[in-house]
């Protein structure tokens, strides 16, 4: 039997696809699928047929159709845009069109990475906008009325090579110009650029050097699935040219702008930043950070967690205070959330519950934002072990529901996969697949303090304490001034008991209370230590602040509440020299 030979052809391929259709399709369902259908019938299949193009599939929200010349595609995506401009439709598409060799299966369907770049550069054009790759610039530059932006080499999903990438610009008469010239508008979700660090020491050595620390800072920030992370090639436009951030900000439709310069002198590098907010000018940030010049990639690793633990929670505290000034009728899903943070961070009775409030509103908003949902579990989880539940039994039904509906969302979020990790390790017991959770989700993002504070919370209720202290010495390291830093701090004390190391308890603990004064559990741990140090005194003060932060407090409901007593026999046995209830 002869083996059936693989046919492959070379194609133009146009791929749309329409913005933000999630969104729409939950305010208006009905509305935006007639729609969508409207524009098939009446722009996106007319448009094909005079263009000669072929139709290859259609989805709930886009299309991919093939053409015989890369002109062809391109004009087609062109009379695309200018009609449903012209027709005031209250959808926008997005197109890519990209020319490469194409698999055809025996259904006349294409496969191939001809098909997967124009679906990428789709998805990373301009609303109302269309991106070509550089195979179909070449070939059709000098042959439409249109003109070309280069966007620069682009990193496309699951693309092995770069590629180049350009925006086409309609004429002077087109109906487009307008929206494809306008700076582009702010996401709905904090956004940032790094811009090229100035290169103070004259040395070309520290050009290489300071550029490959700006795309470290900017890889390492686009690992925070919250934030919207311009591309290097885009921010390094302005690389050797005096700027305004304000305009920056404005072109690049980014909020925040991080800025800095590099200078080298008598074997050390000193490396200044600076984080502004481009929309008023406001400088929120600035440090300065000297170390030796040693091996130069471990000094590139070491400045750029130095920065991101810096720059991402004054990020998200800045985010957290634009949205409580925010007028209630204007609030969306990710303003209750934002304002869900500070009442997650006090870890009080009522903290608690407002924040519970805040983030089922935001569900309530959009049921299919992940990380609220895991939030909300992790806080249903909270009035468990701190104490607070009036009914643990439905409070912990309530914390797996949410965190199995966020996983079911999205499982490849580090701060989901780490609220997980917590509620299978406090309540469900699971503390392999809790460790597992924080394996990933520090595969995902290796600077997540959120994962790896639950990564010791994991080895802590697990047993294994010395791996607890060194996880959440590593969450401290990834977010020095974290507003969540007390809870870490207190881990890291409750390990240090059972290894015996009482005095470094005794600091953590103090530590975590001197940024949190109400945190119940910091107080268990500083009892605890001080009883064992034989500090009476300092034992039954600790006690009696316990019970003053949660007078329902008893160690036998504590045990129940943080796991089992064989992997905490030191702390209780603390406990109870302090004086605490059974």
């Amino acid at each position: 039997m002869t083996e059936q030979r693989v046919q492959r052809r070379l194609a133009a391929i146009l791929a749309a696809d329409v913005v933000g259709y999630t969104a729409l399709m939950q305010r208006a369902e009905e509305a935006t699928y007639a729609e969508f259908e409207r524009l098939k019938r009446e722009v996106i299949e007319p448009s094909l047929s005079h263009h000669d193009g072929r139709l290859i599939k259609t989805t709930g929200d886009g299309a991919l159709a093939e053409f015989a010349s890369p002109s062809a595609a391109a004009r087609c995506a062109v009379e695309i845009q200018e009609r449903i401009a012209s027709g005031q439709s209250p959808l926008e598409l997005r197109i890519g069109v990209n020319l490469g060799e194409v698999i055809v299966g025996a259904d006349g369907d294409l496969f191939g990475d001809g098909i997967n770049i124009a679906v990428r550069l789709e998805g990373v054009a301009d609303p109302g906008g269309i991106l070509i790759s550089e195979k179909v610039h070449s070939e059709v530059e000098g042959k439409l009325d249109v003109g070309f932006e280069d966007r620069g080499e682009q990193q496309l999903k699951n693309i092995s090579r770069p590629v180049r990438a350009f925006a086409v610009r309609a004429g002077a008469h087109s109906a487009l110009i307008d929206r494809l010239s306008a700076a582009p508008p702010l996401p709905d979700k904090p956004s940032i650029a790094v811009l090229p660090f100035e290169n103070m020491s004259g040395d070309p050595e520290q050009e290489y050097f300071a550029d490959g620390m700006v795309e470290e800072i900017t890889t390492a920030l686009s690992r925070f699935k919250w934030l919207f992370v311009v591309a290097r090639n885009s921010s390094f436009t302005f690389k050797g040219k005096a700027v305004d951030v304000k305009e920056v900000g404005r072109r690049l439709g980014v909020r925040y702008v991080l800025e800095g310069s590099v200078r080298k002198a008598s074997g050390k590098v000193r490396i200044t930043g600076q984080l502004i907010d481009a929309v008023t000018g406001t400088h929120l940030w600035a440090d300065r950070f000297e170390r030796g010049l040693t091996d130069i990639f471990a000094l590139q690793d070491e400045v750029t967690v130095a920065v991101v633990s810096a720059v991402q929670p004054k990020l998200l505290q800045t985010e957290i205070a634009i949205a409580t000034r925010r007028r209630p009728e204007n609030l969306t899903a990710y303003d209750f959330y934002l304002r869900a943070m500070p009442q997650f961070y006090l870890a009080t009775h009522e903290g608690v519950a407002k924040a519970i409030t805040l983030a089922h509103r935001a569900l309530e908003l959009d049921p299919r934002f992940g990380l609220v949902a895991a939030l909300a579990g992790v806080l249903h989880m909270n009035n468990v072990v701190f104490g607070f539940a009036a009914d643990p039994q439905f409070e912990r039904k309530e914390a797996v529901r949410l965190v199995r509906l966020a996983l079911s969302l999205d499982d490849d979020d580090p701060d989901t996969l780490a609220f997980a990790a917590l509620i299978s390790a406090f309540l469900v017991r699971d503390y392999e697949g809790a460790i597992e959770m924080t394996d990933r989700a520090l595969a995902l993002n290796p600077n997540s303090f959120l994962a790896w504070a639950a990564r010791g919370w994991a080895y802590k209720v697990a047993g294994l304490s010395e791996e607890a202290v060194r996880s959440f010495e590593r969450a401290i390291r990834a977010s020095p001034v974290d507003p969540l830093l007390h809870r870490p701090l207190t881990g890291m004390g409750m390990a240090l008991i059972e290894l015996g190391r009482f005095d470094e308890a005794v600091v953590a603990a103090m530590k975590a209370l001197r940024q949190n004064p109400s945190f119940s559990v910091a107080y268990r741990c500083l009892a605890s230590a001080f009883a064992h140090l034989g500090s009476a005194a300092e034992a039954r003060e600790a006690a009696a602040r316990v019970l003053e932060t949660d007078p329902a407090f008893t160690i036998s409901a504590d045990v129940v509440a943080r796991g089992a007593m064989s992997n905490a026999k030191l702390l209780i046995e603390g406990l109870r020299k302090a004086g605490l209830p059974e």
